[in-house]
């Protein structure tokens, strides 16, 4: 039997009022009741737009001319209201935040209900049965600010589930969350799907956590049009994730370096299913063993040190850093990884002075930074937060990327110069004249990212400095990153990306519960069970690959494959150069 056709596009186009070329060309695609879909692709590409005219935004708040079709459960959206779409299509936004309305959670998932003039006790069963569907039904009464990341997103879908709705659009899920809970992210959008029998669009750049819970189908968008729609197996087995700027699953990567083919026959769309054969097994373990990689360069010399750091925030009772002694080396390119309010971000907000410790003693290069304000703290550290909305002051993106250099009264020529290098390096060039507010959540991370580089800071601290990037654009950042950690700069990155880690840390410092639970090279830490727990962490799935291979030493394989990947990134830089 033939499952229910909910959505249609039909030679489907779309022109924003504001631009002279359409952003959406030639679409065709179908969904039907019960499907999974993956929508992926590059920044820019149309995905946003795309699930925009899904959810009725466009062209009910983003004007402008549609052509071809569009249907909904057999109606065109154009003859449908806004109110009409809100009862079949729900979506979780990638910023939960940005969605809440309510004072409460339970106020929160009742709102839907509530503008339905749903009564009472109706409306009351009905929040406590989507509350108890996504297990989060024990904090009805907190205040959404009280949440972890992973938390305030299954409220969100409980906001939507309230609606019993036939389709359920998540725009880029796992973009704030751990990995741990990333995890979980995918496997409750798993458990909702199966649940509710609703069809469900996944938009995300990080194809292999979405992949750990199978999807139909992965449509694969490039400058407005689609450039596939085909299985993960299909997909995975050819060459266009690469061409069109998206990361194929490490593992992926890891059979490619060893010579195997990649085939639909081999399922390579999920690990767990991946067929890996004895020739296929020998390749892998004949490249880990021809393969060499660089000594340890030894411990550099001391720029921060914390030495038995105590933090509380007021009212809590709880250490948020408790007797925290670290050193971060200069010239080093250091991760902080943990669980969601593990004490990561309260961490640099006291090497910042955003915040002041209780308790212990910071230094940097030798100085007491009890003696410095946070204005002579910012002439030797930069700090990029992770919620760009929290940083950005200015209406028009060269303004802000400026801002920085006109307080110190830079001259404006030179300011143009530093302007143009940093817009470029984080593509945001040919946008310069553009208001902010005109902008994604990932465009505005790379305003703020671009509005540090500028200022030439000793030790740059990032706060997820990938989240809702793409893979060209993520490399971009991160290569320039690199050029500046080569330069001597030393770079921190608060990050819940293990590809990030892996590829460009020197180390990882691991928090947990407001301590530190592990110093040590990545992939010592990625490959240690216990940690990967503690700190919710994923282990990569190179580690995997090597036990199914044969290879006792799972984690000797994980630090051939990133010092393999390194020099060929170095190869790539040199022939760039």
């Amino acid at each position: 039997m033939n499952k229910e056709l909910l959505l249609e596009f039909k030679d489907f186009g779309f022109k924003y009022n504001a631009q002279s070329e359409p952003t959406l060309h030639n679409i065709d695609l179908k969904l039907h009741r019960g499907e999974r879909i993956l929508i992926a692709g590059p920044s820019g590409c149309g995905k946003s737009t795309l699930i925009h005219c899904i959810n009725g935004l466009i062209p009910f708040s983003y004007k402008g001319d549609m052509t071809g079709s569009l249907k909904i459960k057999d109606k065109e959206t154009k003859d449908l209201s806004i109110f009409d779409i809100s009862h079949i299509v729900g979506t979780v936004l990638q910023d939960s935040d940005a969605q809440f309305v309510g004072m409460t959670v339970a106020e929160d998932i009742a709102f839907a209900l509530e503008n339905d003039c749903v009564e009472e006790p109706s409306l009351h069963n009905m929040v406590k049965e989507a509350a108890s569907m996504v297990d989060i039904d024990n904090s009805l009464l907190h205040a959404p600010g009280e949440l972890s990341g992973g938390q305030k997103q299954r409220v969100s879908v409980a906001g939507v589930l309230v609606d019993d709705v036939d389709i359920l659009i998540f725009d880029e899920p796992l973009a704030n969350l751990d990995p741990a809970t990333g995890k979980q992210a995918i496997e409750l959008i798993d458990e909702m799907q199966k649940k509710t029998g609703a069809a469900v669009i996944i938009v995300e750049h990080r194809l292999e956590d979405v992949l750990h819970r199978s999807v139909d189908r992965i449509v694969l968008m490039e400058k407005g049009r689609i450039r596939a729609d085909v299985s993960a197996d299909e997909l995975l087995s050819g060459n266009l994730l690469g061409e069109c700027g998206i990361r194929e699953p490490l593992y992926i990567t890891a059979l490619k370096y060893s010579g195997v083919d990649i085939t639909v026959d081999k399922k390579p769309a999920m690990q767990e299913s991946l067929v890996i054969g004895d020739e296929d097994a020998k390749k892998v373990r004949d490249w880990y063993a021809a393969s060499s990689f660089a000594q340890d360069m030894g411990k550099k010399e001391s720029l921060l040190t914390a030495n038995d750091l105590v933090f509380s925030y007021k009212n809590g009772n709880v250490k948020a850093l408790d007797h925290i002694t670290v050193e971060i080396g200069k010239g080093q390119m250091t991760a902080i990884v943990g669980t969601n309010g593990a004490g990561k971000s309260t961490f640099s907000k006291v090497i910042c002075g955003f915040e002041t410790q209780d308790s212990g003693r910071l230094t940097f290069d030798g100085i007491d930074l009890a003696d410095c304000s946070i204005k002579e703290r910012a002439e030797h550290i930069g700090y990029v937060m992770q919620n760009p909305n929290q940083m950005i002051s200015k209406v028009w993106i060269y303004d802000e990327v400026a801002l920085g250099l006109r307080t110190r009264g830079v001259p404006e020529e030179e300011i143009e110069k530093k302007v143009e290098k940093a817009l470029k390096i984080c593509g945001l060039w040919k946008m310069r004249k553009w208001p902010i507010s005109a902008l994604s959540y990932g465009q505005k991370k790379r305003v703020t990212i671009a509005a540090i580089l500028v200022l030439d800071p000793e030790m740059i601290i990032l706060d997820e400095p990938t989240a809702g990037q793409d893979y060209r654009h993520y490399t971009e950042i991160m290569e320039f990153l690199s050029e500046l950690n080569r330069s001597g700069i030393t770079i921190v990155m608060i990050t819940h990306d293990m590809h990030l880690m892996l590829e460009y840390a020197d180390r990882a410092i691991v928090f947990s519960d407001g301590r530190i639970i592990a110093d040590d090279k990545c992939y010592n830490i990625l490959t240690n069970k216990d940690i990967i727990e503690r700190a919710s962490l994923k282990e990569t799935s190179l580690y995997d690959l090597a036990l199914k291979c044969g290879i006792d030493d799972g984690t000797d394989f994980v630090k051939h494959f990133i010092e393999f990947e390194r020099q060929h990134m170095r190869e790539k830089r040199e022939v760039y150069d």
